[in-house]
């Protein structure tokens, strides 16, 4: 038998190989969409937009987000913007050499950006804002010649802003504003001709762009610091079984045809979902009674969750659906372990934040212990998150409900602040963090993590986490958390529910503001009430400008002239919340 295995092991792994190749060409899928399939491959979770990509088809050219040149079957066009994508980006990326347009902007990629895009010489245009991109921006983007736009804000990117890009003469648009960037900005070349607003919300940057004086001129301006790092491939391996003997040769070699078929169908993706974190050494732990079920049934059923159950995903980590036997759903946050110290002092914590009990907060019912991650349990709101109410459901949100929304996310953030023990920042207040139940009532939600996250030197910063355009100034240049940051964050999410337009608008960053500039704007022309969101029913002139007034208060420059959140409830409950309300606020009020 061992003579058998020797003789006929490497024709059989020959042959398998072979297989594998006649399998790619009758699938037929093209080297676009082998490029697409490695991109996919490295995203962790999503709003479900790449189950409909399908490594079968003979090309990628009606895969949603897809474009390609009718042809020559190339891709040209890839525009995956706000499709909650999280995970690094393949440097795979720069093998479609044809694309003309990448869009990525509103997820939630992290990782470098990989230096390989610098291949795809066509492109024209390069959207990446608002997400989380660390690392130094790469010196190949001077390669696109062809650039015209180039918007890389509102991530984490640091280092000088490389000489390269001088040299890209069809750009019209430039961003890199709300990074970490520093040094001297390039001159002599494209760059020139853009002004303060594209290089806003960097601490270090300075240049004639920004009326900033660099305090060391030694330097060669725009230099870029040692190489970018590029994105580390999990390459998968694609394991083939040979047999010992001649009988079973076909086989491995339909085994090996399901193997290629099934590495292309879902690449490096666990398809055994979080069994893997449950199946040994895990335990639940309860807060206060609060889970109705034992540890065993609450274990079997995590053990069955996968894709297929996930409904949202951020800079914690990806949330899934956990419906029990009885009907019972809860919130499934999946938080990976970072590193040995992680258990103790993160356990210590959820206990406290277990404890904390209010009518506007989203309650933490306990956690599952596994070797990997954290498992925390919430409860789930049938409502969604604000976000996707106000940018996808915004019809349902006429103006009362809108203020009933704000009152119920004030009332959550002073109970944090003012009365819980002990006090709580929340440091990363925004739309997505806004729950809400059947009747459009808020509660806030992640309460406590970005501190815990921060605390354990994460990767995940508080900054990071948080989207920027919710972010006080004072909190960008200095990296410290207060009452007051949150406050101003809460005046970013009034002005967001009141307008239906998210902080960072494309319709602002055109003009080189936010919201918060759109709104001052609006205020020196006397027009403040055009910030209304033009599909809201029911809109009071006197609430809206009492409204306004408060956010007005909420995103002051100055910290100091920001109201307490007791405050700002007293405010909503006398001025806002009017004595007449509608029908509707009636039959959604306690």
């Amino acid at each position: 038998m061992g003579i058998l295995y020797t003789t006929f092991h490497g024709p059989l792994l020959a042959y398998c190989l072979l297989l594998c190749c006649l399998v790619n060409k009758l699938q037929g899928l093209t080297s676009d969409g082998e490029a697409l399939v490695n991109f996919r491959t490295n995203i962790i979770s999503s709003d479900g937009l790449l189950r409909q990509w399908r490594p079968e088809d003979p090309d990628p050219c009606g895969w949603k987000g897809v474009t390609c040149d009718m042809e020559t079957k190339r891709v040209v066009y890839l525009n995956l913007s706000n499709h909650k994508l999280s995970g690094p980006v393949s440097a795979d990326i720069g093998k479609l050499d044809r694309l003309k347009f990448l869009d990525l902007h509103y997820n939630n990629f992290y990782g470098s950006i990989p230096p390989e895009l610098g291949n795809c010489t066509e492109l024209q245009g390069l959207f990446l804002q608002n997400n989380y991109f660390s690392g130094t921006i790469p010196t190949e983007i001077g390669n696109l010649s062809k650039l015209q736009t180039l918007d890389v804000s509102s991530n984490s990117l640091s280092g000088s802003i490389p000489t390269s890009l001088v040299y890209l003469r069809n750009l019209s648009i430039f961003n890199v504003s709300n990074n970490f960037l520093a040094g001297p900005i390039p001159s002599n070349g494209a760059l020139d001709q853009f002004g303060t607003a594209s290089f806003l919300g960097n601490r270090g940057l300075c240049g004639t762009h920004i009326s900033q004086l660099c305090k060391n001129d030694g330097g060669s301006p725009g230099s870029n610091p040692t190489g970018s790092q590029s994105v580390k491939k999990n390459s998968g391996r694609l394991l083939i079984s040979a047999s010992a003997t001649v009988g079973a040769l076909l086989l491995v070699a339909l085994m090996c045809f399901w193997g290629c078929f099934l590495y292309k169908k879902f690449g490096k993706t666990d398809v055994k979902g979080l069994a893997v974190d449950v199946s040994s050494g895990a335990s639940i732990v309860m807060f206060h009674g609060d889970l109705p079920y034992s540890s065993k049934d609450i274990l079997k059923k995590l053990e069955t969750l996968n894709e297929e159950h996930v409904i949202g995903a951020g800079g914690f980590g990806t949330v899934y659906k956990l419906a029990m036997d009885d009907g019972n759903v809860f919130a499934l946050k999946r938080i990976m372990k970072l590193n040995e110290g992680f258990d103790r002092f993160f356990e210590r914590e959820l206990e406290i934040l277990g404890s904390i009990k209010h009518r506007y907060l989203v309650n933490l019912r306990g956690y599952c212990n596994s070797p990997t991650s954290k498992l925390l349990i919430y409860d789930y709101l049938s409502g969604g998150s604000l976000d996707e109410a106000l940018h996808e459901k915004a019809d349902l949100l006429d103006w009362d409900t809108r203020l009933n929304i704000i009152m119920g996310a004030a009332k959550g953030l002073a109970y944090l602040h003012h009365d819980c023990s002990p006090r709580i920042i929340h440091r990363d207040i925004k739309s997505s963090n806004i729950l809400l139940d059947g009747n459009f009532e808020a509660r806030v939600s992640d309460f406590g993590l970005a501190k815990l996250l921060e605390d354990e030197e994460s990767h995940i910063t508080t900054i990071v986490a948080g989207t920027f355009g919710y972010l006080a100034p004072e909190y960008m240049q200095s990296g410290r958390a207060t009452e007051k940051t949150d406050i101003y964050s809460f005046g970013v999410l009034v002005l967001e529910v009141i307008s239906g337009k998210r902080p960072t608008d494309a319709s602002f960053i055109e003009k080189g503001l936010n919201i918060v500039g759109w709104l001052n704007y609006l205020i020196t022309e006397d027009r403040q009430r055009e910030i209304i969101d033009v599909n809201c029913e029911g809109v009071e002139s006197e609430t809206l400008d009492a409204v306004l007034s408060l956010a007005i208060q909420c995103v002051s420059s100055t910290p100091e002239d920001r109201p307490t959140m007791h405050r700002v409830v007293q405010t909503l409950e006398s001025e806002v919340m009017t004595p007449c309300p509608s029908d509707f606020y009636d039959s959604s009020s306690d």
